[in-house]
């Protein structure tokens, strides 16, 4: 037996001592030397429910609570890798380890939440109890179970989480966070985060599922599902996540009124401080209109360089948060005449560029200098005259903070616009050239005595005349259009004039569905329910 055997074998006589003694505390102090068990690896591997069965029986209950060096029980180990028959064998034969935290002070369901296993979780749920010394629901560690559910996408188990336990509301994370923070960390949890076409909007919206006491009743993702089998299949995965939605939406709104009926003076300031501000910044109004109907004093909250809401909605080109001035029903003027640190009023920040991520939203530079320009003419109703002439610490009124900030997004719509004009010319041309060719060669030639056309008497011929005459006039008047845009000088306000002829010719179907839609549509300011917030 060479060396490295021998050092294996002998390692393991004082276990096998113990064992043959029946001395258990021998055993157990082997175990806890080297900080790993066999139903530990047994249960990590996933492999054979009858082995692990078998040496559960065989072993002690109070050897399931023994940890790891990690700290971490047998219990762990499923919750981890989602091995539910395992945690139901270990459950059953010893409960201790489900109040048992590893050094991380994580708890089985922690693990089982973070990994996304919902059989396991949801089993772990149903056999966890309210213990009074590890107090699994509460403070961090329920802080933590609530905002892992949350990460995983489990909307429904946190609705219910916060139903049965409302401390839920209250509880934070090490780092100080609330829940209610966390979520709004996760914009796609809500509609506003995401970019919804037509049909998942229409989805959303029609979405057949009653809420009002989801929080009082046992559900689980099954529930949400048999509700979907209204549509087909098809549309299933999105009918699913319209409910999710829904789910999340009424989970932040119950959130605000436990916490509004526990009268906690800290968790309202964390509130406005925090959530309010994270939530405006990221765009999510459902959030902030949440917050604002449970706390109407919450509109008035602003940042350390005195942004509140609707000047920060403006910064971020945030539209759903800034269009919840509509349904105020007062103060709106007084929120408008905020002027912050830097003594920018409301017209400066719109005069700002928009953020980066915003612009690439929109196709082209052009239109990106239409939406600014949309954006600014928009504040410009809102604030009496005297603010259009106001300078702030740099000396400068709105306008000129518009055009410095805004330099370069002229100079690359210019560059575009000219461009596009350029290509398209060629093409006007070519089709002017070709319409006046058909128009004056007739097809089948004239008669010899009345020079009279020979087909003049078809109506084919009547609907090629006709169309060859549009095509004519269409193609010589945007032809002029795009010589005027290659000779004329481009202004902050070319971009709205000259976009559509552009646009369509060159046959850019999708650039001119946006451009319909931006400068035809219903816009994206107004108010978008008759609920008044304040």
């Amino acid at each position: 037996m060479d060396a490295d055997k021998k050092n294996k074998y002998w390692r393991y006589i004082p276990l096998l001592n113990a064992v043959l003694r029946g001395e258990w505390d021998s055993a157990k102090r082997f175990f806890n030397e080297k900080k790993e068990t066999m139903l530990h690896v047994a249960v990590a591997s996933g492999r054979s429910i009858d082995f692990v069965e078998k040496l559960v029986d065989l072993m002690p209950p109070e050897a399931l609570a023994l940890p790891n060096r990690t700290g971490a029980t047998a219990l762990h180990h499923p919750a981890w890798i989602g091995n539910t028959k395992a945690a139901v064998i270990l459950v059953e034969k010893h409960p201790a380890p489900l109040y048992i935290f590893d050094n991380n002070k994580w708890l089985p369901l922690h693990h089982a939440a973070d990994k996304g296993h919902e059989d396991t979780l949801s089993y772990l749920l149903s056999v966890t109890k309210d213990d009074p010394v590890s107090m699994p629901f509460a403070y961090s560690s329920g802080a933590l179970l609530i905002s892992k559910v949350v990460y995983s996408e489990f909307y429904d188990i946190a609705l219910n989480l916060v139903g049965r336990y409302p401390e839920l509301a209250m509880s934070k994370l090490d780092d100080g966070y609330y829940a209610l923070k966390d979520m709004v960390l996760r914009p796609s949890a809500f509609p506003s985060g995401s970019h919804l076409n037509g049909w998942q909007r229409l989805i959303y919206h029609y979405v057949p599922v009653k809420l009002e006491n989801y929080a009082d009743q046992d559900h689980n993702r099954s529930d949400i599902e048999n509700a979907s089998e209204v549509i087909t299949q098809k549309y299933m995965n999105q009918k699913l996540q319209a409910m999710l939605w829904k789910v999340f939406e009424l989970l932040v709104k119950f959130l605000c009124e436990k916490i509004r009926s526990l009268n906690d003076s800290n968790a309202y300031e964390s509130l406005c401080e925090d959530v309010i501000l994270i939530a405006t910044k990221l765009g999510i109004h459902e959030v902030v209109e949440e917050i604002i109907e449970s706390f109407p004093e919450a509109v008035w909250t602003v940042d350390a360089e005195n942004h509140d809401i609707f000047q920060l909605a403006v910064l971020n080109r945030c539209e759903n948060v800034f269009n919840l001035i509509y349904r105020m029903s007062r103060y709106k003027q007084a929120m408008m005449a905020k002027i912050d640190n830097n003594g920018d009023s409301i017209l400066h920040l719109v005069g700002r560029l928009a953020p980066n991520e915003k612009l690439s939203l929109i196709p082209s530079a052009a239109l990106q200098m239409q939406r600014e320009l949309q954006w600014f003419q928009e504040i410009e109703k809102f604030v009496i005259p005297y603010y259009k002439g106001l300078s702030n610490k740099n000396g400068e009124i709105p306008s000129m903070t518009f055009t410095k900030e805004h330099n370069k997004l002229v100079e690359k719509g210019e560059k575009w616009m000219k461009d596009t004009a350029n290509s398209c010319t060629i093409t006007a041309a070519l089709i002017a050239t070709i319409g006046f060719a058909a128009a004056i060669t007739v097809p089948s030639g004239n008669e010899g005595t009345s020079g009279l056309p020979i087909l003049s008497e078809e109506k084919a011929f009547v609907v090629f005349i006709i169309s060859d005459a549009i095509s004519l006039f269409t193609s010589t008047t945007s032809l002029l259009m795009f010589l005027s845009i290659l000779t004329s000088r481009y202004a902050e306000v070319a971009a709205l004039a000259c976009l559509l002829v552009t646009s369509f010719v060159s046959l850019q179907f999708p650039l001119l569905v946006d451009l319909i839609s931006s400068t035809y549509g219903p816009g994206i300011f107004g108010k978008q329910s008759d609920r008044l917030l304040y």
